[in-house]
């Protein structure tokens, strides 16, 4: 919510041809100008201007929906209706994110993504109003559907650094360490800066300032014509679901999500305070920092084994739950989010060496999706867990499992021991 054989070039299991876009000056490797990778990453002529658009426009992620439930409740008083509209539109979402993805990879990401955001941006803005005006439930369910066209702006971003560091897969594992940082940074900040919003300022004001947000930094990214993937002619027909070991990749993305959704609910059930936030907080600090330290390193693993990792990592709340300690249970949080970022990391480079290049941003957005509704459904699990939980610590368990189903997912359909 990348490793050496995993950052291969995008083009799939043949190498992508070497080239230039003619459009641009921009070269296909990296500028090595520091030994510290991330500092290497700034230095690719035009990555700093897409990189600050792209945060800008991503913040808005974690902030929309911790908006439009503080909102919906405070004027209808019912979180089972703001949880109701908020669940819809994520559905929504999931359903049109892949078709926005592939208009994406016909036309441009400047051509598609701008307007494309911009109805999304109204259909918050139409949302608020109605929610402002109080109007029919009915009414709340209809316009948050008109969300559902915000494009993938870190998918946009991993196809942006896998154009140009396609002949450089070190520092494409790093680059991709980078985004996932960046999307647990997001969604740590994002809901913090929606509710200061909302509670200081007016019920609305996070959907608001969430909207400005999104809408400018779409305009800074797309505006970085240097930088934008060239639009190649379509080499596969279909969708990115018949190539290959995909489909089963994208039922470990779907456990994955699991993992996420359940292990948010289990936690907000057990501590049952204001406290939730922050000690959640912590396990979304723990992926952050280990995604940064995978970036730096050399070597890297397979998905089998970071997935091995999550499953041990996972059973780790479970017991610091079971002791009644709110402290030991943030500390659990935290080791346990270590496991995440690397899993995250490790998994978009198979999908990015799966998909073929012409086709990348949907290949990607497939997995967010599969991302989204295991989410959706681990949230629904936990949420029955903790309330027939007959210990404490039961919630716990179902994140746990979540993360052992992926693990035998990934086991039972790898192909040749490599990825």
């Amino acid at each position: 919510m990348p490793q050496p054989d995993l950052t291969l070039t995008p083009a799939g299991p043949a190498l992508a041809p070497r080239y230039r876009d003619r459009r641009t000056a921009v070269p296909s490797h990296p500028v090595r100008t520091s030994r510290n990778s991330y500092l290497r990453l700034f230095g690719v002529p035009g990555a700093r201007a897409f990189i600050v658009g792209n945060l800008i426009a991503r913040l808005p992620m974690g902030m929309f929906g911790v908006s439009a439930v503080i909102m919906i409740a405070a004027a209808y008083d019912s979180y089972a209706l703001a949880g109701g509209v908020t669940a819809t539109g994520m559905a929504a979402g999931a359903l049109t994110a892949p078709w926005i993805a592939r208009l994406v990879d016909r036309y441009g990401q400047a051509r598609i993504a701008v307007p494309a955001t911009v109805y999304a941006v109204l259909g918050h803005l139409v949302l608020l109003l109605c929610v402002h005006e109080k109007a029919p439930v009915w009414a709340l369910f209809a316009t948050t559907a008109l969300t559902a066209t915000s494009p993938n702006t870190g998918g946009m971003s991993r196809a942006r650094w896998a154009h140009l560091l396609k002949d450089d897969r070190d520092a494409l594992h790093t680059a991709n360490a980078f985004e996932q940082a960046t999307d647990e940074l997001c969604f740590m900040l994002g809901p913090v800066v929606a509710a200061l919003l909302c509670s200081t300022l007016f019920p609305e004001a996070g959907t608001l300032v969430g909207a400005a947000l999104f809408l400018t930094g779409v305009l800074i990214f797309a505006a970085q014509r240097s930088t934008e993937p060239p639009v190649s002619p379509r080499a596969a027909t279909g969708s990115p679901l018949r190539v290959p070991g995909m489909a089963p990749l994208l039922a470990v993305f779907l456990a994955t999500g699991a993992v996420f959704g359940s292990m948010e609910v289990v936690t907000v059930a057990y501590v049952d305070g204001p406290v939730a936030g922050p000690v959640l907080a912590l396990q979304a600090a723990g992926s952050c920092a280990a995604g940064l330290l995978y970036g730096r390193a050399r070597r890297t693993v397979r998905l089998r084994t970071c997935l091995a990792a999550m499953a041990v990592l996972m059973t780790v709340p479970l017991l610091a739950a079971s002791t009644g300690s709110l402290l030991a249970l943030a500390g659990g949080l935290l080791l346990a989010g270590m496991a995440t970022a690397p899993t995250m990391v490790t998994g978009m480079g198979l999908v990015q060496r799966l998909t073929p290049a012409s086709q990348l941003n949907e290949g990607m957005t497939l997995a967010v999706t599969a991302l989204l509704g295991g989410i959706a459904a681990g949230s629904a699990t936990g949420g029955w867990a903790a309330d027939h939980a007959p210990f404490a610590s039961f919630g716990f368990l179902v994140p746990a499992v979540a993360a052992a189903v992926a693990l035998t997912l990934r086991a039972a359909t790898e192909e040749g021991g490599r990825a």
